[in-house]
């Protein structure tokens, strides 16, 4: 029986995704959730399983082309007597009426930004097809569907993409009457260009990849958008370690991975966002949307680059369900195994650049949320301590520098101190009751 590979539906906002390359060839004898390829959203990179064990007899569309959401990308045949293996390499489909990949009109009606057109495009209707996410670019960049039409499409059969209409804004004179903040695109070098003036063997040109351009596009964004101010303070979290040390073995003995500091520094996160909810918020035009559920963000080092997995609802978990869930997003990440809507709807940030060494850094907001904090090296320090009767010391103590990194927009300096202050706090009165 032959059995079509779509291509997935990755989460609610995708629309489309990009073959990134074929880990099977026509003729390979595939398992059922085996990974066959690699496609990436405008939100993560992922392997995709087969849907059925068989052989792969069709790659219908090749690497590199981009496609919507239920195209048919490749054919399996799970009876091997009957499979008759297509080895002719895919080539990009031209675009025609026949062969629409969805509904062949589009009830487009685009306001034009400018002066009043001969042809009114509240009435036209497009022979070209646009995926949703297109056309809700569209809209909101008060493009007008005469506009559209003369937009070259860089995407499978010659479709407009995302990125075809955010290069078309970049390069268009006109303004629009009406102004709408939209991600950034980054910019096309010219490669013959470029090469002449880094030539080998002297200098290398790599092309940033889907991941990295995107990362681009959203970090530039969340600078310009935010006025970012930095809080950093002194921790010590010298009854946090020894606490690790001491039940490091038997957790994973009994867990099956190893015992992190982040879910105890997540723990104190939720505990200070819960007594200010401000930090849990993001902002929409002058209004200030408080989050009455916490959404936590890690990011996570993956081959592609530095993506964030949430988990969803972190403070209804205990501390086991947070180290649970902690390691099997990391693991996942690391495997590409993430879907995009796991890497949607945080709230609130964590990363740890001490995994590196770093002791002290200055992180950017992870957009629209309000704050993301930072965490260093632990390291060994001198510390001045003083004991009950008020009698200062000098000890060795286990120190780490905490930063938060905050929107000046609604978080002033007094709130954003004062929560900062009182992560250190549940970190250094940390309450192990419950812990493992």
């Amino acid at each position: 029986m032959k059995v079509d590979v779509i291509m997935p539906k990755m989460g609610e906002s995708i629309q489309e995704g990009k073959i990134l390359r074929w880990m099977k060839k026509p003729g390979d004898k595939i398992e059922k959730d085996e990974s066959i390829l690699e496609i990436s959203t405008d939100k993560v990179d992922s392997e995709i399983p087969s849907p059925a064990p068989g052989i792969l007899t069709k790659i219908v569309v090749p690497e590199g082309e981009t496609v919507e959401v239920g195209t048919i990308i490749a054919e399996i045949e799970t009876d091997a007597s009957a499979a008759k293996v297509d080895l002719t390499l895919p080539v990009a489909i031209q675009p025609s009426t026949e062969s629409r990949l969805a509904p062949a009109t589009s009830s487009l009606a685009f306001v034009e930004p400018g002066a009043a057109e001969t042809i009114s495009a509240r009435q036209r209707k497009s022979d070209r097809f646009y995926s949703p996410l297109v056309q809700t670019i569209a809209k909101k960049e008060g493009i007008a569907l005469v506009e559209l039409d003369q937009i070259s499409g860089t995407g499978f059969g010659g479709r407009v993409t995302k990125k075809d209409v955010f290069d078309y804004l970049s390069k268009r004179s006109t303004i629009p009457a009406i102004a709408v903040r939209r991600e950034p695109a980054v910019p096309r070098a010219d490669l013959k260009e470029l090469q002449k003036r880094y030539p080998p063997p002297y200098y290398d040109i790599v092309q940033m990849d889907n991941v990295q351009l995107k990362m681009a596009e959203h970090m530039v964004r969340s600078v310009h958008t935010s006025p970012h101010v930095e809080a950093i303070s002194e921790c010590d979290v010298s009854t946090i370690v020894e606490f690790r040390a001491q039940n490091a073995d038997r957790f994973e003995r009994q867990e099956g991975f190893k015992l992190t500091y982040t879910p105890f520094l997540i723990t104190a996160a939720i505990g200070a966002l819960k007594e200010f909810p401000i930090v849990n918020s993001s902002i929409e035009g002058d209004k200030i949307i408080v989050k009455k559920f916490i959404n936590f963000g890690i990011a996570v080092a993956s081959p592609s680059g530095l993506l964030v997995p949430v988990i969803k609802s972190a403070e209804e978990k205990n501390f086991l369900g947070l180290a649970r869930a902690i390691n099997d997003l990391a693991v996942r990440t690391r495997n590409k195994k993430l879907s995009p809507d796991e890497i949607q709807s945080g709230t609130f940030t964590i990363t740890n650049y001490g995994v590196f060494g770093n002791i002290i850094g200055t992180p950017i907001i992870n957009q629209p949320q309000v704050a993301i904090l930072g965490v260093g090296a632990i390291k060994k320090r001198p510390l001045v301590v003083t004991d009950p009767e008020g009698k200062d010391s000098i000890a060795i103590r286990s120190i780490v520098y905490l930063t938060l990194a905050f929107d000046h927009r609604i978080i002033d300096g007094a709130i954003g101190g004062q929560f900062l202050a009182r992560v250190v706090s549940n970190l250094e009165q940390y309450d192990f009751s419950g812990t493992i």
